[in-house]
């Protein structure tokens, strides 16, 4: 008979409110030493908050919690810390301008010598295959490298359960493999994981359970064994879901994008683009496949005019754009979803009705005399919010209290509306659950049907390869290849997306 697993945390009839919604509503969840449970459930379900309130950033309104036998109250990350539990969020919590060892000393009470901490960082790296510099600066590493100083980070603090939150959100293919390394590695010495995700294919490869969240309530706990994608969608949302998008032979137009030959450079990291060329047609998805870091970013910053080039030209409708300002190139039609929606996307302390104009302050039709016409906002976020399905209490609302899903509705609301011939999608559903990523998904094809030339980047080949029409694969700032979608082969992009050059396809 199998030996039973110890709990290393109970948390008992969890509730917390806030203003107008209930967050969690009596929510008791029980973690064993050595498993790794997925908490599922779409972007509002409760997921983040019943975990921040593990990790002492939420306090909660009624419940227990219990660790290791003992009734314990967590009022804060520190005691979070003290009692074993760490937490790597969503959205790092680094500090850009100093290194490895300042970030992860920062949290730590008492006095720690940089040499000696270096030491337990590089010995932490070689043990769970994590390394990464101590001296170098946050800003200088690639995402992937970020998340391993959060996991670091944690470890020191000799964490006996990790709460990781959509901890894949942006990595490639092949840093998230090795995340799951690390995770049954930890998982093999008697540790436990919390695994925030909305990628049923991930909770499949990762848990040993799964719990659903479903509207602040848990909806069940299952095993691995017993799921599969149909009886988990059914948990999550109530009801079947179809999945996938009806992609329609592209009917393409005129071209509306040409960038001819640019580069582009910085002191930090030098040539970022180099020699990059591509075109875009009327009613087509351009995506742009890649590993993170190789100038997808700085293409997309530089054709919505927030990045000059130094050499090349960037055409729209035949007509260069290159040296145009922001607000000139939003008036020839260009709408820009960005990867960051809290940095760049949004204000978040200004309400709904606010951040859906954003880029639409110079429009008088918004104005009465010298001031904003409050009815006339007021009807224009009405609209977007019915058009575009955007779950809020009210036109009012900060955008900070909408979740993940409908922040990133808002932008493409406002964005759909100002990019009349080309929409930047850069990263559009990263972070969020299968009923919101199918939603965007679906609005891109929409918006494509309607003529409009889309570029796409997305770190999820998949995703690429399910709505992209034609392919291009970025390495070290340059179009390596271009491929028909009904021609694009995962390994042959996977060799070119390396670097490695295979025998030349068509444009």
């Amino acid at each position: 008979m199998q030996k039973r697993k110890k709990a290393f945390v109970e948390m008992k009839n969890i509730k917390k409110v806030f203003p107008g919604v209930i967050a969690n509503d009596n929510i008791s969840l029980k973690i064993n030493n050595g498993e790794v449970v997925s908490l599922l459930g779409e972007n509002g379900a409760g997921k983040t908050t019943l975990m921040k309130i593990l990790y002492g950033m939420h306090q909660a309104d009624a419940g227990t919690i219990i660790v290791e036998d003992r009734e314990v109250k967590i009022n804060s990350p520190h005691r979070a810390r003290e009692l074993g539990i760490g937490m790597i969020h969503q959205h790092f919590t680094l500090v850009p301008v100093n290194t490895v060892v300042e970030n992860i000393m920062l949290p730590l009470k008492g006095k720690y010598q940089p040499e000696n901490m270096k030491k337990q960082i590089n010995n932490i790296g070689k043990k769970y295959g994590l390394n990464v510099d101590p001296e170098a600066l946050i800003s200088d590493l690639p995402v992937g490298f970020q998340q391993r100083v959060e996991i670091i980070k944690a470890l020191i603090g000799n964490s006996k359960l990790l709460i990781m939150d959509e901890p894949t959100a942006v990595l490639t293919p092949q840093e998230t493999e090795r995340l799951f390394d690390f995770i049954r590695e930890y998982k093999s010495e008697g540790n436990s994981v919390i695994f925030i995700t909305h990628k049923l294919n991930e909770v499949m490869e990762i848990s040993d359970r799964i719990v659903v969240l479903r509207d602040g309530k848990k909806i069940g706990s299952i095993s691995k064994n017993e799921a599969d994608k149909k009886r988990l969608t059914k948990m999550m949302i109530g009801r079947d879901f179809d999945f996938g998008i009806e992609k329609i032979k592209s009917q393409t137009g005129e071209k509306i994008l040409e960038i001819e030959n640019i580069f582009l450079s910085s002191e930090k990291r030098g040539q970022i683009l180099n020699g990059l060329s591509l075109t875009i047609k009327a009613g087509e998805i351009f995506g742009v496949a890649g590993v993170s870091g190789n100038g997808q970013e700085e293409l997309a910053e530089a054709v919505a005019g927030l990045k000059k080039i130094d050499q090349g030209d960037i055409l729209l409708d035949g007509k260069s754009i290159k040296n145009c300002s922001v607000q000139q190139i939003i008036n020839r039609g260009v709408g820009y979803i960005p990867a960051d929606r809290h940095r760049v996307g949004l204000v978040l302390d200004m309400d709904l009705e606010e951040n859906l104009i954003l880029k639409s302050t110079y429009n008088r039709d918004y104005y009465k005399y010298l001031l904003f016409n409050k009815e006339r906002l007021a009807e224009n976020a009405e609209s977007k919010i019915k058009d575009f399905d955007i779950k809020t209490a009210s036109t009012k609302s900060s955008v900070r209290s909408l979740s993940g899903g409908n922040q990133q509705k808002a932008i493409i609301a406002r964005e759909v509306s100002v990019g009349k011939k080309l929409l930047i999608a850069s990263q559009p559903t990263r972070g969020l659950d299968f009923g919101a990523a199918d939603y965007v998904k679906k609005t891109l094809e929409s918006e494509k049907r309607n003529g409009k030339a889309i570029l796409l980047f997305s770190n999820e080949l998949s995703e690429i390869m399910e709505l992209s029409d034609r392919i291009g694969v970025i390495y070290e700032g340059k179009i390596m290849e271009t491929f028909a979608r009904e021609d694009a082969q995962i390994d042959k992009i996977g060799l070119l997306m390396t670097g490695v050059r295979g025998e030349k396809s068509g444009d």
